[in-house]
């Protein structure tokens, strides 16, 4: 099937209130039909029939997505999105060349499958910040304090630093964690434990001596 956004920009209704409307005007709610009649009869802009639709697809879409993305506030988002891409397109639904549900859920795959690209595509560019971050000022004052000084003196000098620097510095310095790991485990923004290593490297350097 192909799809084409429809003309009309109108939001499509909410599943239950179309059918609250139809009974507060004195009819019967819409009765249950298939998949197949309700979206082609959403597609002439009928939006009872789409508010049907939403109450019989949504709950698939949404399980669908949910086991794409693993995270149930991600799923529904795309469920939203999917059933309003059903709307704006469902003009161009062919029930010849297939069910209206299995179109519906290869659009609701597809939608995850796109939302978990772009969170991974995210994460990627914050690590590769944060790995970029890690070169300053940590490895030029790091490698000064290591090549310059024994070990007994850097612990002596850890000692006139603050417990939340001293806390950050250990934790990059002799654990090895890259800065977000450190915000990860201290429980503190990436921002703050960027200042509190980089002033503690510094403090150090002045404890040792070592030339700026």
């Amino acid at each position: 099937m192909t799809w084409a956004t429809r003309d009309d920009d109108a939001a499509p209704p909410a599943g239950g209130d179309a059918r609250r409307a139809d009974t507060q005007e004195g009819r019967s709610p819409q009765p249950a039909r298939d998949a197949n009649a309700l979206l082609t009869s959403a597609a002439a802009g009928d939006q009872h029939a789409f508010a049907a639709l939403y109450d019989l697809l949504s709950p698939a879409v949404h399980g669908t997505a949910r086991a794409v993305l693993r995270d149930p506030h991600l799923a529904a988002e795309v469920m939203q999105e999917v059933m309003l891409e059903v709307w704006r397109t469902a003009p161009r639904f062919d029930p010849g060349r297939g069910s209206a549900r299995t179109f519906v859920l290869t659009l609701a795959h597809r939608r995850a499958v796109d939302r978990v690209r772009a969170v991974q595509a995210q994460r990627d560019r914050d690590q590769r910040v944060a790995d970029a971050d890690n070169h300053i000022p940590f490895d030029s004052v790091a490698e000064e304090v290591e090549d310059t000084m024994e070990r007994t003196r850097v612990r002596g000098c850890l000692g006139s630093l603050t417990e939340t620097q001293r806390d950050a510095v250990v934790l990059a310095y002799y654990g090895g964690r890259t800065y977000r790991e450190v915000a990860e485990e201290l429980g503190a923004a990436l921002p703050t434990v960027k200042t509190r290593i980089r002033d503690g490297l510094i403090r150090l350097r002045d404890c040792l001596g070592v030339a700026s």
